[in-house]
C-alpha cells in the first residue's frame, strides 16, 4: 500500500511546490530555489530512518553522485545539507519527462532510440566502475529524462565498491542476475552489464525479460526463471538477430560469458547500429587511468574520453598531464598535440589568438611561426619582409592561373668579331634593349596582377528574395497537469475524476495504480473518469497525466482516496 509523503522540510533559499514520489528510505520533492532561479528536485531521507544505517547510505549515495554527476546521462547534484528538523537532503536535478519505466510499460521504444539510450547510460555506468563504483540497481525506472530529452541516470543508494560481494538488499529482482540470488549474493561490473542488457531489453520488449504476459510473475517465479530459463526472444521484425545475440550475451548465466565492460557492451551496441545504418552515438566516458584491454578500440572516434584534470592549489594554473607527467603504462587519454594542434591554414594561427608586442614578438618570447611557402625569406630578415622588393616572376609563381608575363627577347647574338670603332654604338643599343625588357616586365607584371586580384574576388552573390524568417523555439509548450484530481469509493469500486485545463481535440489520459499491491500498469483513458478495482484495501493512488494528440504528455499528477 502507498503511503503519503512525509512533510516536506523549510529549507532556507527554496520554495516547496509540490511532491514526486516516495520510497521506503525517502521522499522526493519539487522545490523552486531562489538564487539561481530553476526548479529543483529534493530528496529527503525519513525520519525513522535517521538513527538506521540509511543516514549513512544517504550521505554516500550524494558523494558518489556528486562525483559523477557532471557525466552528460547521470543525474547533476546541486548541493546536499541538513534540514532544520534533522532530515538530511539532497539537491538535484529537476527531470520532468516520465521515466523509461512509464514510458515503456505505456509503448516499446523503437530499436534506435533504444540503442541510443543504451549506449548513453553504458557510458554513465563505465565511468562510475572505472571511479570504483558499482551502481547495483539499473532498471528502467531509475533512469530518468532530462529536459533534453537526455537519458540521466540515478538512484545509487545502494551503490559499493567494484569490489564488493555482500548483501544485495534493495535489488530489483526482474533487473537483477542470478548471482544477485546466491548465497553470500555477488556483485562485480558484470552485474551491471546484465542489468544493462535487462534494461534494454524492457525498452524493447514493453516488459522485463522473464515477465510472462497472462502467468504468475511473482518474486519467486521471476527469480526461478532468471536462474535457468533461457532468454525469450524480442520476436520483434524489426531487431536484427545481431541484437537478439548481443541480449543474449549480456545476460548470460555465468558471468564471465557476457561482456568484460559496459564499454565493450556500448561498443557492441554502436556495431549494431553501424549494421542498420543508423547515426553512431558516442560514448562518453570521463577516465584518466583507462584499462590497458580498451586501447585497441579507442582510435575509432566512437568512445568520447575525457580527462580529469586535477589542479594543484600551490600551483597558479591548472594544465593536463603531458607525456612526462602521464603514470607508466598504457593509456587512452587523447595526447595534447592532436587534441590541441590547429590545421594549417593560409595565415598563422597563432596571429589570430595571440597578443604581440609592438615589435611583432609574442608574448611567450617566441617569434611567430609561419607557414612554409615559395615566398618564404631566411630567418635572418623574417621581420623586415614587409619593405622586401619582390621580383615580378615570384608573383606570378603563387598565381599559376594568371597570365605569364611576356618574357623579354633574348639579345641577338654579337657577332664573332666586333670592330673595334663601334664600342659606343654597341652599349647604346645593349641599354635600349634592356629598357624595352623592363618596361615589358612591368606591363606584364601589372597585367598578371590585375589577373590575380580578378580571379580572388568574390563573384556577387545573388540578392535573396525569401523573407527573412525569425528564429524559433525548437521546444514545444508545455502540456499542462491535471487538475482538481479527486476520488470516491463505491463498494469495491473506486472512481477518480479530474479536470483538464486546456482541453485540446484528440486528448486523453494516462493512468497508473500505484502502491505496493499494484502491478504498476499504464492504462489509458478518454475521459476525465476511471472507474476500477483496487489491487488492496485502504488507501489508493492513481498517478495522471495529460496526453496530446502528438504524443506529448503532461507531468503526472498523484491522488489518493483513503
Amino acid at each position: 500500500m502507498n503511503r503519503r509523503p512525509s512533510p516536506p522540510p523549510t529549507l532556507p533559499g527554496f520554495t516547496y511546490v509540490e511532491p514526486l514520489g516516495t520510497g521506503g528510505f525517502a521522499d522526493v520533492f519539487l522545490y523552486e530555489q531562489e538564487m539561481p532561479r530553476r526548479r529543483v528536485a529534493v530528496k529527503v531521507l525519513l525520519a525513522d530512518r535517521i538513527s538506521s544505517g540509511a543516514a549513512q547510505e544517504f550521505a554516500d549515495e550524494a558523494n558518489v553522485m556528486a562525483m559523477l554527476s557532471t557525466h552528460p546521462a547521470i543525474v547533476t547534484i546541486y548541493q546536499a545539507g541538513v534540514a532544520g528538523d534533522g532530515r538530511p537532503y539532497l539537491v538535484m536535478e529537476y527531470c520532468p519527462r516520465p521515466n523509461l519505466q512509464i514510458r515503456s510499460r505505456k509503448e516499446p521504444f523503437s530499436v534506435a532510440e533504444a540503442l541510443r539510450v543504451g549506449i548513453q547510460v553504458a557510458g554513465a555506468v563505465e565511468t562510475a566502475h572505472r571511479a570504483g563504483v558499482l551502481h547495483r540497481d539499473i532498471k528502467p525506472a531509475n533512469i530518468l529524462v532530462t529536459e533534453y530529452n537526455r537519458p540521466a541516470l540515478t538512484d545509487f543508494g545502494i551503490a559499493s565498491t567494484t569490489g564488493a560481494t555482500g548483501d544485495s538488499s534493495g535489488m530489483s529482482i526482474p533487473w537483477s542476475p542470478p548471482e544477485s540470488f546466491a548465497e553470500p549474493p555477488q556483485s562485480g561490473p558484470r552485474t551491471d552489464v546484465w542489468a544493462l542488457g535487462a534494461t534494454l531489453y524492457t525498452l524493447l520488449a514493453g516488459r522485463s525479460p522473464f515477465e510472462r504476459p497472462g502467468e504468475r510473475n511473482s518474486s519467486a517465479d521471476l527469480i526461478e526463471r532468471i536462474e535457468r530459463a533461457a532468454l525469450p526472444s524480442l520476436a520483434r521484425p524489426d531487431s536484427p538477430e545481431s541484437l537478439q545475440r548481443l541480449l543474449d550475451r549480456a545476460m548470460a548465466k555465468n558471468p564471465d560469458d557476457r561482456f568484460p565492460s559496459a564499454v565493450a557492451f556500448a561498443r557492441a551496441l554502436q556495431k549494431v547500429q553501424i549494421e542498420l545504418s543508423h547515426s553512431v552515438t558516442p560514448i562518453d566516458i570521463v577516465d584518466d587511468h583507462p584499462p590497458a584491454e580498451d586501447l585497441e578500440d579507442d582510435g575509432d572516434g566512437l568512445t568520447r574520453v575525457r580527462e580529469i584534470v586535477s589542479i594543484d592549489p600551490g600551483m597558479q594554473s591548472a594544465t593536463r598531464p603531458s607525456a612526462a607527467t602521464q603514470p607508466k603504462g598504457p593509456s587512452v587519454v587523447v595526447p595534447d598535440a592532436p587534441r590541441f594542434e590547429m590545421p594549417p591554414r593560409a595565415e598563422p594561427a597563432v596571429e589570430q589568438t595571440q597578443r604581440r608586442r609592438p615589435d611583432g614578438e609574442g608574448l611567450a618570447g617566441t617569434a611567430p611561426q609561419r607557414p612554409a611557402s615559395s615566398t618564404s625569406v631566411p630567418a635572418s630578415s623574417s621581420r623586415d619582409d614587409r619593405t622586401i622588393v619582390r621580383p615580378p616572376q615570384v608573383v606570378q609563381a603563387q598565381a599559376p592561373a594568371a597570365t605569364p608575363p611576356v618574357q623579354p627577347p633574348a639579345p641577338a647574338p654579337a657577332p664573332a668579331v666586333e670592330s673595334a670603332d663601334r664600342p659606343q654604338r654597341s652599349r647604346k643599343g645593349l641599354w635600349i634593349t634592356l629598357s624595352a625588357a623592363a618596361v615589358v616586365v612591368v606591363v606584364g607584371g601589372i597585367i598578371g596582377l590585375n589577373a590575380l586580384v580578378a580571379g580572388l574576388a568574390p563573384e556577387p552573390k545573388p540578392e535573396s528574395s525569401a523573407q527573412t524568417v525569425d528564429p524559433q523555439n525548437p521546444v514545444s509548450d508545455a502540456v499542462p497537469r491535471v487538475t482538481e484530481l479527486a476520488g470516491t469509493r463505491a463498494g469495491d469500486q473506486v472512481t477518480f475524476t479530474w479536470t483538464n485545463p486546456d482541453p485540446v481535440e484528440d486528448d486523453s489520459y494516462i493512468w497508473t495504480e500505484t502502491g505496493g499491491a499494484a502491478d504498476g500498469a499504464v492504462k489509458q483513458a478518454p475521459d476525465e473518469t476511471v472507474t476500477f478495482t483496487p489491487a488492496a484495501s485502504g488507501q489508493v493512488c492513481i498517478e495522471v497525466m495529460l496526453r496530446r494528440g502528438d504524443g506529448r504528455a503532461s507531468e503526472p499528477v498523484t491522488g489518493c482516496v483513503e
